[in-house]
């Protein structure tokens, strides 16, 4: 074989490699993820929201790692992706909440002791709410009151605080 096919067909059988493991990687998490929402009950968009967030984070990692396969100095390639996070972060920083709703959302579909129906009682000295959760999104909860009022909770804002199980699948 000539020297610039040799030259070009080793990073592309590598590059091919990643992106086949990266495949395989993909499908057995959310495989995996599907599985433990079936066996946790839990709503078939929260685990493809979460089936999402895992993509984007194998999408750039396989991006970073065929950058390096392919003979860009790795210097290069960490000023590229932290310039890139630089302005992210900046940019996450202006909408945090936003950023802690998603974090909520992730923690909330790997462990949450509630379910759509259930009736719940949110223990706020200001606020308190007693409702039944309609659905469970990516950033907030639905939830709606005896009163038939839709109260959209954030994520973060459950986590933080107490809540009790009045009655399990009311709906």
């Amino acid at each position: 074989m000539s020297e610039p096919i040799s030259t070009f067909l080793k990073p592309s059988l590598i590059t091919l490699a990643v992106v086949i493991i990266m495949l395989l990687l993909r499908l057995i998490i959310k495989t995996s993820t599907l599985k433990i929402a079936r066996k946790t009950q839990k709503n078939e968009a929260r685990s493809r929201q979460i089936i999402r967030y895992v993509n984007v984070l194998l999408l750039i990692t396989t991006l970073f790692v065929a950058m390096l396969i392919w003979g860009i100095d790795y210097t290069d390639v960490a000023l590229i992706f932290s310039s890139t996070f630089a302005v992210i972060g900046v940019a996450f920083f202006a909408i945090w909440s936003v950023l802690s709703n998603i974090t909520s959302g992730v923690i909330m579909f790997i462990y949450f002791p509630y379910k759509i129906g259930d009736k719940i009682k949110i223990h706020d000295k200001d606020f308190p709410i007693e409702a039944v959760i309609e659905d469970i999104k990516a950033f907030q909860l639905h939830l709606r009151t005896e009163e038939n009022e839709l109260i959209t909770y954030p994520n973060n804002l459950f986590l933080q605080k107490p809540v009790s199980l009045l009655e399990k699948d009311v709906i």
